[in-house]
């Protein structure tokens, strides 16, 4: 059954969040029947009595329908996490939205995404470092992911259509209010070329609790965070630490020692962030450009492609994380050749570990960069 409106509409009441919708998929058989769900059901499925309340009141006001209708007039398509639009790497962090709101569209090749993140106030330096990496990015088929703002994020977002590849910004508000309001053109231009995407219901306007929030989903698309130019009290440090507890990668790029902008940059390197001076640099760290050698970014050979019985493994790993033993089940091999052959895999920037033996396929973008313009 769709239920997808009724989602839509239980998104509508702020302290409805994943845990709750999760308390609701386990206890009804459809969302429908919870949104239509006498008072005590849904205490029984777990709801305190203060979001009992709001639920119970704001429905009321809400019509599923309604909502549906006034998605499709502003060309805005909303997803749940059981779909299969829904970006499999949001999936994997603590707490995924159970609706995603999104203006433009999805591609495979956002999976081999990296979001990158900077202060609103950027200096020249950090304007022109942040365009030159993601310039390269973008070329070796990267998806930029930032979050619409001033500062390093519009420089992020325009040079990635600028050279003609894809964008995806994480809003802080409904997709259809744009912040700050003089970034429309830019928004459509993502849109286009990208996607607008946000779990904030339409109609949301900023509110200052909802952006270092969102920054999770910054951070949850991507395969690593690369931080450009951030002093120390910066809101991109939310990012980094989502990204750390979501497992992903940190980069920084490295800023005069007399610079309150790169204070926080310079200090996340000494924390062990990956130091980076060019793209390459964050290219060979994800293992995600091999197909073909990009004269700008050298040391990236063509791998011949796998055979035998690395073709047979690789086959079971996709761009969701899938335990060692679940490789062998679904091979049927022994698990001592799975295991040597994830090893040699693993060596030749195949596949990658995530932690607790389960792997990723390392995502090969299209090769667009040296094709025509």
């Amino acid at each position: 059954m769709d239920d997808i409106k009724y989602r839509v509409a239980f998104s509508r009441i702020p302290s409805v969040g994943t845990m709750r919708m999760r308390l609701i998929e386990t206890a009804f058989p459809s969302i429908q029947e919870a949104w239509e769900a006498p008072a005590s059901a849904l205490k029984a499925a777990g709801l305190t009595a203060n979001v009992l309340q709001q639920v119970t009141s704001r429905r009321n006001d809400i019509d599923p329908d309604r909502e549906m209708e006034l998605l499709e007039k502003a060309g805005v398509r909303a997803v749940s996490w059981h779909d299969g639009v829904y970006p499999a790497a949001l999936k994997e962090i603590y707490d995924p939205p159970s609706v995603l709101y999104y203006k433009g569209g999805f591609a495979p090749e956002d999976a081999c995404g990296v979001a990158v993140v900077g202060t609103r106030r950027a200096s020249a330096y950090g304007r022109e470092a942040c365009a030159t990496l993601v310039r390269d990015l973008a070329s070796a088929g990267v998806t930029i992911i930032s979050g619409l703002a001033r500062g390093v994020d519009a420089v992020a977002h325009n040079t990635a259509l600028e050279a003609g590849g894809r964008t995806i910004a994480v809003m802080g508000t409904g997709v259809d209010v744009i912040y700050p309001a003089d970034h429309k053109q830019l928004a459509a231009r993502v849109a286009e070329g990208g996607a607008l995407v946000s779990e904030y219901p339409l109609g949301v306007r900023p509110d200052s609790r909802n952006f270092p929030r969102r920054n999770r989903l910054l951070s949850g698309l991507s395969l690593g965070v690369l931080v450009v130019e951030a002093p120390m009290d910066s809101g991109v440090m939310h990012t980094v630490r989502f990204a750390l507890d979501q497992g992903r990668d940190v980069f920084a790029v490295p800023g005069s020692i007399f610079s309150p902008t790169s204070l926080g940059t310079n200090r996340l390197v000494q924390d062990g962030a990956k130091l980076v001076t060019d793209a390459a640099d964050v290219l060979e760290e994800l293992n995600v450009m091999r197909l073909e050698q990009q004269p700008s970014l050298p040391g990236f050979a063509p791998q011949p492609a796998p055979e035998g019985i690395e073709a047979e493994v690789l086959q079971h790993i996709g761009a969701e994380p899938i335990h060692i033993d679940e490789v062998r089940r679904q091979s049927a091999l022994p698990v001592a050749n799975v295991s040597s052959t994830l090893s040699l895999l693993e060596i030749k920037g195949l596949v990658k570990q995530v932690g607790g033996m389960r792997y990723i396929r390392v995502m090969e973008p299209a090769a667009r960069y040296g094709a025509a313009r």
